[in-house]
């Protein structure tokens, strides 16, 4: 409920109450009970509310039900988060990908909005102009949900364009992943001077950004800025971030940030890992940031043990398979030269692979690629194909593995 609030205060809300009731069962109807909707309509009159938040997820005969009911506007919480999306999208992919997860989330929610629509009758010649207006509205939705699935396979095309001529300079890309108002923009800010909004509000960060980093032994990297996570992320935005999210899914490296401060750290945890997971990244190197340590007081914190007690029931006892962990303040910059020089020790492990590559004849680029930077075992040509075999590093088979 602490959450909710805070997302409804980040949307601009003002919280005039709160209701919990505990069911064995939700109501099919109405999701909470005869006597509690009575309750909340009473409460709604007295605080003379305008919106009435659910953090469960409502169907489309449920939120109809409760809003005859209560005679106010009744949202979920998807739609409370999509609506912090669309305020918060600044660029054509950002508003396309808010665009796409709101209509989606529309689409079957439309029968029966506006008490004017009339309904199908009994008999021949009773289907009225409101029934034909939803399925034209239905139409006009459809069509548009496939115009914005079209050009989000462009920017999806694209990122994989620019991600491809990265690539041909190989930089490791380092991707900052979190919950969201962990503290990843002020991290980001703090290691790359790129001065990009850094807000306590949720979901501040919306579009992805990178900027080069340079480590300690003087190499240079990228970092890349992305949503933050959150508890029970709607579906409707992970395939609609879909082409935001690859950009962690092709990172070398993971700063997992983790709100130190948090009493709920170890939850937040467990959903980040469950998204990097649901998402194929989810055996991607970690290095676990513990930000916001000058919250706790502590001017050299035990990391071990802070990293014991926040995050041990979020993979099963003592954080184990989250890698090593640094503690920071991102704000004060504590702690920033041990994580830079904590990144480049893990860089540093990029064991030596072998690997099968097929590729078109042509593709000077990726061959030049493998000389480089492994050592080409052997080399088959078979028509407009070559096969190679070839040692590289770890890193670079990730980069290339659609030639596997």
């Amino acid at each position: 409920m602490d959450e909710l609030a805070e997302l409804s205060a980040s949307a601009g809300a003002r919280i005039l109450a709160r209701v919990v009731q505990s069911r064995p069962a939700p109501e099919a109807a109405t999701l909470i009970g005869q006597g509690k909707v009575d309750e909340l309509a009473i409460a709604v009159r007295s605080h003379d509310a305008d919106v009435v938040i659910f953090d469960q997820d409502l169907s489309p005969t449920q939120q109809r039900n409760l809003e005859k009911a209560l005679d106010t506007k009744v949202i979920d919480r998807t739609q409370l988060i999509l609506d912090i999306f669309a305020s918060r999208a600044r660029t054509r992919e950002g508003r396309l990908q808010v665009e796409l997860a709101q209509l989606t989330y529309l689409l079957p929610r439309l029968t029966g909005k506006g008490t004017q629509m009339s309904r199908l009758g009994g008999g021949i010649g009773t289907r009225g102009p409101g029934e034909t207006q939803l399925e034209t509205d239905r139409r006009r939705i459809a069509r548009r949900i496939k115009k914005l699935e079209d050009d989000l396979e462009g920017v999806r095309a694209g990122r994989a364009l620019h991600r491809r001529r990265r690539n041909a300079v190989p930089l490791a890309t380092l991707a900052l992943a979190g919950y969201t108002n962990a503290g990843k923009s002020t991290l980001f800010n703090r290691l790359t001077q790129a001065g990009v909004l850094a807000d306590a509000r949720m979901f501040a960060t919306l579009d992805p950004t990178v900027r080069p980093l340079i480590l300690p032994s003087r190499r240079r990297v990228l970092l890349s800025d992305t949503v933050g996570f959150i508890r029970n992320l709607p579906t409707t935005l992970v395939k609609a971030f879909r082409a935001t999210l690859e950009e962690v899914n092709e990172a070398a490296l993971v700063l997992h940030v983790v709100d130190a401060a948090s009493p709920v750290a170890a939850e937040h945890t467990a959903h980040v890992l469950k998204v990097l997971a649901e998402i194929g990244a989810g055996g991607i190197p970690q290095i676990v940031v513990l930000n916001k340590v000058d919250c706790l007081g502590a001017d050299t914190p035990d990391t071990d043990a802070l990293k014991c007690r926040l995050l041990g029931s979020a993979t099963g006892g003592a954080g184990a398979g989250l890698g090593r962990a640094v503690a920071v303040s991102a704000l004060t910059g504590q702690g920033i030269d041990r994580l830079l020089a904590a990144i480049d020790e893990v860089l540093a492990l990029d064991p030596i692979v072998r690997a099968k590559l097929t590729l078109d004849a042509g593709d000077g680029a990726t061959l030049a690629l493998l000389h480089e930077f492994g050592r080409v075992l052997e080399t088959r040509y078979a028509g407009h194909r070559v096969v190679v075999d070839a040692e590289v590093p770890e890193s670079l088979r990730r980069r290339l593995a659609n030639f596997g």
